[in-house]
């Protein structure tokens, strides 16, 4: 029954996020056009992660939080390129963004963080063991006139991954949701 609540109140929102966004002062969108991929394809790891949850179809146990109420399922996701498109809509790959971030290498990390204030992605934090992927970390933070959010995202490859979203909207007030899914099998 919650379940159903707070896909309604998802659906509302994502309306309204629609609109907001929509004002925003982000810059505008470029297609790609076959250039080089400057940072860390995002969007590349993400569709392959997606492809890979596809056919192994773990069971998930997914809590979603929203203004403190939870409710937890064990369920298989099948649709994993939509379960993960937040993590995927964070890439900072557009040809207009190739000097807006700065790059701070370690041996086990990489840290992108924006360069300037109107950029959506603010960092990004890939944490590596060798060439294996242990950690993908995203903060994501827009601010307009009517609307203020911010998004935690986290994705620990075969554990968990998890969305925390911070909403403030003049008139209508404060909403917090946490959406956290735990690999049950291990993968």
């Amino acid at each position: 029954m919650y379940w159903c609540k707070t896909q309604k109140i998802s659906c509302y929102f994502g309306v309204l996020l629609l609109i907001a966004g929509s004002t925003a002062c982000n810059k505008p969108e470029i297609k790609e056009t076959g250039a080089q991929i400057k940072y860390f394809d995002l969007k590349g790891y993400f569709a392959k992660e997606a492809a890979k949850l596809t056919t192994l179809n773990p069971v998930v146990n997914k809590t979603v939080t929203h203004n403190g109420a939870s409710e937890s399922k064990n369920i298989a996701i099948k649709a994993w390129k939509q379960e993960l498109n937040l993590f995927t809509e964070s890439d900072i790959n557009k040809p207009a963004w190739r000097n807006s971030y700065k790059v701070t290498t370690t041996p086990d990390s990489t840290v992108y963080t924006a360069i300037e204030p109107d950029l959506k992605t603010r960092r990004i934090t890939i944490v590596k063991n060798g060439e294996s992927i242990n950690a993908v970390y995203i903060l994501n933070s827009t601010h307009n006139f009517l609307y203020s959010t911010t998004d935690q995202l986290t994705y620990l490859p075969g554990k968990s991954y998890s969305i925390q979203k911070e909403q403030h909207v003049k008139i209508i007030g404060d909403n917090n949701y946490q959406i956290k899914g735990n690999f049950n099998d291990g993968r």
